[in-house]
């Protein structure tokens, strides 16, 4: 025998607390509706902020221009033929590079067909001119000579205007920062600077960046490669420079190095889930980098680096953890 309790009824469509069945299934069903648009509102909102996520962006210091902090070095990777076969991972780099919001391409004649590949692609892709930063270099000795390659250069990538224009490994830097100047009043270029990859040369770069006005430094730094911290990182932030670093994964060596090595535990904590990650994480934690540009020619790696480019970066603490967990 069902057990009634005092006012309740169990007969004609009525449940134990009085309320029609119709009614019940209606608010059933109302509720059960709240839930699942809850969940989706809830999921859509979760996917929106995923999607306004975006990669960090650092000022370019002489004109509060900002530039995202990964971008694409084309040495090597971009040295290929004109095959269809060969160019095609080449077009999903820069479409990697592009979607995850990054913008800078930096190249140079010293880098065989890069320029030329760099220019075709954008061409046959459509690329709005806005999307890209492109930053080239002057490597020859001579006014002539290195107007005559600047031109070349332009020729090559096809534009009629560079975003930057650098003297590669400060060959005949005095010379070519002469005529660089006259280029950027002319507006034929935007910015003008120097590179070096070695420390060798830190010298010598130190006494420029303090003797001359400049818009960029390009320079090799690196997690196992940190002498640009002593004096080039912070006297670039002194002077107003912006800073590109080549050689992010210290010149690969490192990188194979740590390839077969789990990453540390503690590597999530910064939103790392590979070792190029790590490294890009190490460098772009100095306040005085601007961008990264680490080459690579294969889409997969290109999206791997960009998204070191999001979230959060280490602190000094963090920092002094992932020193002491590559030198282990």
């Amino acid at each position: 025998m069902d057990e009634k309790k005092p006012g309740s009824k169990a007969r004609d469509g009525q449940t134990v607390t009085g309320v029609t069945r119709p009614t019940f299934v209606r608010l059933a069903a109302s509720a059960l509706c709240a839930t699942i648009l809850g969940g989706q509102a809830s999921a859509q909102s979760k996917g929106q902020s995923m999607t306004d996520e975006k990669m960090e962006r650092r000022k370019i210091p002489a004109s509060g221009e900002e530039l995202p902090v990964i971008g694409l070095g084309t040495w090597q990777g971009f040295d290929v033929g004109e095959s269809a076969e060969e160019r095609a991972p080449l077009a999903g780099v820069l479409d990697a590079l592009f979607e995850s919001g990054g913008s800078v391409i930096d190249s140079s004649p010293m880098y065989g067909a890069a320029e030329g590949v760099v220019g075709d692609l954008l061409v046959q892709k459509k690329t709005p001119r806005e999307k890209a930063f492109i930053a080239t270099k002057v490597w020859t000795r001579g006014r002539d000579a290195g107007i005559a390659q600047m031109r070349q250069s332009m020729k090559l990538l096809r534009v009629s205007r560079l975003d930057l224009m650098q003297v590669h490994n400060l060959v005949d830097w005095r010379v070519h920062l002469a005529t660089l100047r006259e280029w950027k009043r002319e507006k034929r270029i935007r910015y003008l600077g120097v590179t070096h990859y070695d420390s060798s040369a830190y010298g010598e770069l130190e006494s420029i960046m303090r003797s001359e006005k400049l818009d960029f430094v390009q320079l090799n730094y690196a997690l196992d490669d940190r002498a640009a911290e002593e004096r080039l990182l912070p006297l670039a932030a002194e002077r107003g420079i912006a800073v590109l670093v080549n050689r992010p994964f210290g010149g690969g060596g490192l990188l194979r190095r740590l390839r077969d090595r789990p990453l540390p535990s503690f590597a999530g904590e910064i939103g790392c889930e590979s070792w190029g990650q790590f490294l890009l994480k190490f460098v772009l934690a100095n306040p005085a980098v601007t961008c990264a540009i680490p080459g690579t020619g294969k889409p997969e790696h290109m999206r791997e680096n960009a998204r070191a480019g999001f979230g959060s970066f280490p602190d000094a603490a963090m920092r002094a953890r992932m020193i002491k967990a590559i030198e282990a």
